[in-house]
Order: C-alpha cells, then structure tokens, then sequence
C-alpha cells in the first residue's frame, strides 16, 4: 500500500492505494485519507485506512487452490455452513433421495427416464439399455458412498465413475488421456478440461489440497470447494457431473451431513455457479446455490422438523 497525493488548486489530498493482480489484469483499491493532512493526521488515518482495506480484500478473496487462505477468509466461508439444519435421513427417506438424485443427476446429463421411471428401473433385474444401466449404476455408486469408511482419493473417484458407468462406457474407471470441453446446445464452450498433460499434477495436488486443508474448513464448504474444484479439473472423458455431485455428497456424509440433491429445474444456475468460481475463483456463489438445493432436497424427502 502506498500514499497518493493529488493537488487541487491549494489544497493537497491524499489516498491510501493497494495494487492486485486479479488473473491477468491489475486492480486498485483507493481510500480518501482526506487532504493537507498533518504528518501525524496523515499517519493515524493511513493505520486506519489499511486495516479498511484488508478487511475489504479478505471479503471479497475466496481463491483456495492457488494460494493460502487467510484465518479470517476462511471464518467468512464457514459462515455459510451455519444456514443449514443437520437432519439425517431414515431408511425410507434415503430411499426416496436416491431414486431423486438419480433422476436429477442424470437429467442433467442428458438422460430422458422420467423421475416417475426411475423407482420401477431400479427395482427392474433385466437392463434394455444405457439410459437404465446409468440408472441402476448411479444408484449403486449412491450406495456406495453411504457405506463406505475410505477417506478422498484417487482410488475412490475412480471407483465411483466405474461404479456409475461399468456397463455404458468402455473408459468406465479410467482417468482421461484427450482434452475435453463443455459446450451448451449452441455448440458455444462454456469450460475446457485442464490439458491432459497436466491432469496427473492437477490431480495430485486436489488429494493433497484436501489432506491438508480438510479440517479447516466446516462441511458444506469442503464439500463446495471440492465439486468445484473437481468440475474444474474434469477428470474424465465424460461422466464428470454424475462424479462430481457424488464426490459433493461423499464429502458431506463422511463429516455426518445429510446429502444435497441438485435439481434438474435449476441447472441453469448451477452451471452459472460452477463457471464464476471457474472463471473468477468465486465459491459464494455455489455456497448460497447448495443452502437453497438443500432445503429444496429436505422439501422433497422429510417431514422432520426444519427451518
């Protein structure tokens, strides 16, 4: 931070500056101190303005992958986590999540069963096709994530993409060796892949990020930075959504939350969010997101007692 001084006619006024980097751009923040200040005004109100400015640039800083976070940036995120109720669900209730965040995520991806199909194709013992062998495979990876006692790896997100498309797809298990991207129906690229020369590094640090970091941060917001962070990353040739949202729910069950399902009918919004914190490390986006997908899920699933 440095003082700035601008003349205007006799009077001299004087401002606090801090320079940043935001990606490839260089930002300021200005504070008026006031203007022909004593030494000690001009020193009083510059302590002041800094601490200002800190404040300001801990507020709106949510980078995580790339730098650490402060101990007061952090307090801020967790904040979020205080918006939900931790319910847990019956053997009945995760019946009914399952078969919802089955036909949601699939949806999402593309998937024409209807949500009214789904409960009849997972109850079914011979598969007509891939729609209903992604089906029946999602709900095994849900399962999976209930009762698993692994912590984040490598290992486990290949098994849950092996588990989601064992039968569907011939990379089912695999990390991807091409470059991917997203496109909506215009054919316009919302998101690229990292380069897959450096998928194996990307990887590797979101195991060890998560190691390090896994006990500073509360639940919902491990849980957010991760799914977004592995959107980012895409993994894989394809299937990267369904992975993701049950790496999301993986995070949240193994600190004892309760699931979040997202909604096919605000997917809008979730890509919304996955691309502000792609493109502007933006999480608060994705934390207000989930708090409303989870009271929607504890709507559709639960009588219990909520806020």
């Amino acid at each position: 931070m440095y003082i700035e001084k601008r003349k205007l006619g006799k009077n001299i006024k004087y401002y606090l500056v801090h320079s940043y980097r935001d990606k490839n751009k260089v930002e300021k923040i200005r504070r008026y101190l006031g203007s022909n200040l004593s030494k000690e005004e001009l020193s009083l109100k510059k302590e002041r303005a800094e601490k200002i400015i800190s404040d300001l640039l801990e507020e709106i800083n949510t980078k995580v992958f790339f730098f650490a976070l402060t101990k007061k940036q952090i307090e801020i995120l967790n904040k979020y986590n205080n918006k939900i109720d931790i319910i847990h669900l019956s053997e009945k209730e995760w019946k009914t999540f399952t078969e919802n965040f089955v036909y949601n995520t699939n949806a999402i991806e593309g998937s024409t069963i209807s949500e009214e199909a789904v409960p009849y194709i997972l109850n079914k013992k011979k598969i007509e096709n891939t729609e209903e062998i992604e089906t029946k495979g999602v709900a095994e990876a849900v399962e999976y994530i209930r009762k698993t006692k692994e912590d984040l790896s490598l290992g486990l997100l290949l098994k849950l993409h092996e588990l989601c498309f064992k039968d569907s797809k011939p990379f089912a298990g695999k990390f991807r060796n091409v470059n991917v991207v997203v496109k909506n129906s215009a054919g316009q690229i919302l998101h690229a892949g990292v380069p897959r020369e450096e998928l194996d590094d990307y990887l590797d640090d979101f195991i060890k990020w998560h190691n390090e970091n896994k006990n500073k941060f509360k639940p919902l917001v491990l849980a957010a930075i991760l799914h977004n962070q592995f959107e980012h990353i895409h993994p894989f040739q394809d299937g990267n959504g369904r992975v993701g949202r049950l790496l999301l729910n993986f995070i949240l069950l193994k600190n004892n939350y309760p699931p979040i399902n997202i909604m096919l009918e605000d997917r809008v919004e979730y890509y919304r969010t996955l691309q502000e914190y792609s493109r502007n490390d933006n999480l608060k986006f994705t934390l207000k997101f989930l708090i409303k997908q989870y009271k929607k899920t504890l709507k559709d699933v639960t009588t219990k007692n909520k806020k």
